[in-house]
């Protein structure tokens, strides 16, 4: 492997002030030409705000920018553009009703004629299918964006880059919603660009991937850079020391509960033709029960069926030793089990709401919060408050639109509001997905509380570590089936895997 050497981008002594706040201290960060070099930091460590500076979306206070030796100033993301930057948010901004090439040259159709300048469609497909191709992704440039996958949509926004001549690409979370095998093909696109002599800042909050597709590391906290290294001479541990001060030891913060146990939760048989089938198990309070499974496995179906989300053909659910019958959400709750899904902006939350509206919403119908026929709202606001408080919500105020929260604190509003509600059995479904380190360990904690206070948690999740970290009990799900139950410390993580492939 040829050494990575030549510096293509040098920020020197970056700062920026936002009222009252420093969000970057003469911060350092540099770039080699074919180089990936990872982002890392909690929420608010100013991994975005370095980004937005870089690409004109956010003017620094002072510090300097240096693009191949030269020193530029960046106004706008048009310039940033311009100078061979691009970036692909989390969020993906394609135009969903535009096909493949037309995303692609969106604003920079080529056109014909000496007149009229119409757009030239076939040379606009080819040129698409050319930049695909290069890509070696197969993609037909004449399909509709919304019909496409996640994978296949942000290589799309990795053509669209490369057909503006982007020499250093950003790529904010962009494994967030992908498969394991989407994964990989990502990586093999980013391999295949380094050669070319393509760069990537890639920031996740994902420590395997950093190793498995990085050359570097810069660890941001509050503001600074607190170092860069080579990922090739650090391991994890030191990585998470730096991030947030805490051991790889500490990372997952278990606490085990002997005795007192009792069945919260049994399933028999549970069934929905084409996702689950024959599903049969027990929970207990002073647990977590881990379910693990390769995506499609059907451990969300599982679980939202539970929940009464999703309908089931037949099978019998007992809470407490008693059977009931959970045909929606509403019956869930009134049994006391809540679910924190794994989409939470779209099932969890209502975003243009505020983290009083929606802690409180699930709750207005218990007796607790009214004044006769009335609401009574400064009960509801001295719980929520507390709550906040007890869940350390960062928010300035119960009245913060949820959707401007990070999306830790948009996780710990879900949490609170079914701890108003008094849940009893509570279900999480990757409940880390997407939030940094140190609010992964806040919500191990939480979890941790839940479990010394006797309630029963079922902890869907595709992270194997978390799952044997946190786990009391391991259920594995293969094709809709259990393929293996295991006691915490009897099992490993080839263990698992072999039950989630159905190889045990």
């Amino acid at each position: 492997m040829r050494e990575i050497t030549k510096v293509i981008l040098r920020m020197e002594g970056i700062n920026k002030k936002f009222p009252g706040v420093w969000a970057l201290k003469n911060v350092d960060f540099e770039l080699r030409e074919g180089e990936v070099h990872g982002l890392l930091g909690e929420n608010g460590a100013g991994k975005s705000t370095l980004i937005k500076v870089l690409t004109g979306v956010y003017q620094k206070d002072s510090g300097k920018i240096f693009l191949y030796g030269k020193e530029v100033d960046i106004n706008s993301p048009k310039e940033a553009m311009d100078l061979g930057m691009a970036t692909i948010y989390q969020e993906l901004s394609l135009e969903p009703y535009m096909n493949v090439a037309e995303n692609i040259f969106l604003g920079r159709e080529i056109r014909k004629g000496r007149f009229l300048r119409i757009i030239d469609w076939k040379k606009t497909h080819k040129e698409a299918e050319k930049i695909l191709n290069d890509l070696g992704i197969a993609i037909d440039t004449h399909v509709i964006i919304r019909d496409l996958g996640i994978g296949k949509q942000q290589m799309v926004e990795i053509a669209k880059a490369l057909s503006k001549n982007a020499k250093i690409i950003v790529m904010d979370e962009p494994t967030s919603s992908l498969s394991e095998r989407e994964v990989e093909e990502l990586f093999e696109v980013i391999k295949r660009l380094k050669k070319n002599g393509i760069s990537f800042i890639y920031i996740s909050h994902k420590l395997d991937e950093i190793f498995q597709i990085c050359d570097r590391v810069t660890v941001m906290r509050d503001g600074e850079n607190v170092a860069t290294l080579d990922v090739k001479n650090t391991n994890k541990d030191e990585l998470i020391r730096y991030m947030v001060g805490r051991t790889l030891d500490q990372y997952f913060p278990k606490i085990v509960i002997e005795d007192g146990k009792k069945e919260a939760l049994r399933v028999e048989n549970l069934t929905r033709k084409g996702f689950f089938e024959n599903v049969s198990f027990s929970a207990y309070t002073g647990e977590v029960l881990g379910i693990a499974g390769l995506v499609g496995a059907g451990r969300t179906e599982i679980v939202r069926a539970i929940f009464g989300a999703d309908p089931i053909d037949y099978g019998k659910i007992y809470i407490f030793g008693e059977e009931v019958q959970i045909r929606s959400p509403q019956d869930a709750i009134k049994h006391g089990i809540v679910l924190l899904p794994e989409d939470r902006k779209r099932h969890g939350l209502i975003l243009i709401h505020s983290v009083l509206d929606n802690v409180a919403l699930p709750s207005l119908s218990l007796e607790k919060y009214k004044r006769g026929i009335l609401l009574n709202y400064r009960v509801i606001h001295d719980e929520v408050s507390g709550l906040i408080r007890k869940l350390d919500i960062k928010t300035p105020s119960p009245y913060k639109i949820v959707s401007e929260l990070s999306g830790g604190n948009q996780q710990k509003v879900v949490i609170a509001k079914w701890l108003m509600r008094f849940a009893r059995i509570f279900i999480f479904d990757e409940p880390t997905r997407g939030i940094d380190i140190g609010a992964k360990v806040e919500i191990y904690n939480f979890i941790n509380e839940l479990v010394k206070n006797n309630a029963c948690v079922i902890m869907v999740s595709s992270e194997l570590p978390e799952i044997l970290g946190m786990s009391d009990r391991i259920l594995v799900i293969h094709e809709g089936r259990v393929t293996g139950e295991f006691r915490r410390g009897e099992v490993d993580q080839e263990k698992i895997i072999r039950a989630a492939t159905g190889n045990l």
